[in-house]
């Protein structure tokens, strides 16, 4: 049971970042005070906000700050993130207030139990809170998650989920290469053709709207199609 761990500094923390000089520093706070995080790396994507400044005014030792001259996109913050991390699990973790770090221990307990390599967490799969927002964005996900499924054999309920938590040696194991939101179907393909040990848990979520900063839109709904394909496990096998 969740209740019986002990929580560890073991949890690299991956933040990819732009232009979110409105909530990144409450997020780093929130961040900080779990007791699994070991480290966090900021990736600033470019901003130009002021959210660079925010990040380099950063004192705690445990956070490292990285920066990207121009914004190159998420997946590319992840890459950069994802290759100087050291901590025994690593968990990417948006610089919004959309995903809650308090549950982190949620995220890392079928890792700590070795029965998973990696873990999705999934806002479809939980009685937990919800802030009510997007139908058609809603659909799109699960829409998404579906044909996801269909190309890596997987039976995920949320595989567009910002939390996704790993054993370190799983993202030194794979190349990753797209630079936007198509990361999120690439890592989930290359996790189901590397046959690791995947779970999902139920999360909260707090979405933000448009209006807010809310950055994905219809076109990275497009392109994660072309992901899904590009990179299915099914099709890499027949190669």
């Amino acid at each position: 049971m969740i209740s019986e761990l002990t929580p560890r500094p073991c949890l690299s923390v991956a933040v990819p970042c732009y232009n979110e000089v409105a909530t990144v520093e409450a997020l780093l706070k929130r961040v900080l005070e779990s007791p699994w995080v070991a480290e966090v790396v900021v990736v600033d994507d470019g901003s130009s906000d002021g959210t660079v400044d925010v990040l380099r005014s950063v004192t705690d030792e445990r956070v490292r700050v990285l920066e990207h001259g121009r914004n190159r996109g998420k997946g590319a913050s992840l890459r950069t993130a994802f290759a100087t991390v050291r901590g025994e699990y690593v968990i990417v973790q948006d610089a919004d207030l959309e995903y809650d770090p308090r549950e982190y221990g949620l995220m890392l307990e079928p890792l700590e139990r070795g029965v998973a390599d990696v873990v999705f967490g999934s806002r479809f799969l939980t009685g937990r809170p919800h802030r009510v927002l997007y139908f058609w964005h809603s659909l799109g996900n699960r829409l998404l998650t579906l044909l996801s499924n269909m190309f890596t054999d997987l039976n995920l309920t949320d595989m567009e989920s910002c939390y996704k938590a790993f054993r370190r040696e799983v993202l030194e194991s794979i190349e990753l290469r797209e630079d936007r939101f198509g990361i999120e179907p690439e890592i989930t393909a290359k996790v189901a053709g590397g046959r690791w040990r995947l779970y999902e848990v139920g999360i909260s979520y707090d979405g933000r709207t448009y209006e807010e900063g809310k950055k994905i839109g219809w076109r990275d709904g497009l392109w994660a199609l072309v992901c899904i394909v590009r990179y299915s496990p099914a099709l890499h096998r027949r190669r």
